[in-house]
């Protein structure tokens, strides 16, 4: 009887998986770097134009289509006001209105003076520039 004090064979190693996990990671890392997290819009809206106008801070933003209806988020119609309203209560920012360039003065006129009525005192008007 003869004992084999050799070392085991080794298996042959397979390719390793970790270049394509470096390369995996650094394309989530580029593209969560490179992307822009926002809400999107929840109905398209043509900005009325204004000759010159400033960049402001990043605020709430109330949208109102050509057709008088209003969205914040996911909420619609008074739904929207109010959620606008609990979003800027107790801060300093001023919401935004995004108001289509068709939309009627007096559908205008009749939000904002819902949302005085919800306790939102200022808005400032987004429009494009020329």
């Amino acid at each position: 009887m003869s004992l084999d004090f050799s070392p085991p064979r080794r298996r042959p190693r397979g390719e390793s998986v970790v270049p394509m996990i470096n390369v995996v990671f650094l394309l989530l890392v580029f593209f969560l770097m490179t992307s822009r997290l926002a809400p999107p819009e929840p109905f398209e809206v043509r900005l009325p134009q204004a000759e010159q106008g400033e960049d402001g801070e990043t605020a709430p933003v109330l949208y109102v289509s050509a057709s008088g209806e209003i969205g914040f988020e996911d909420a619609r119609g008074a739904a929207a006001v109010a959620a606008l309203a609990a979003r800027v209560q107790g801060t300093d920012a001023v919401p935004r209105l995004r108001a289509d360039a068709g939309t009627e003065a007096a559908v205008v006129a009749r939000l904002l003076k819902d949302l005085t009525a919800a306790g939102i005192a200022q808005v400032a008007l987004v429009v494009g520039q020329r």
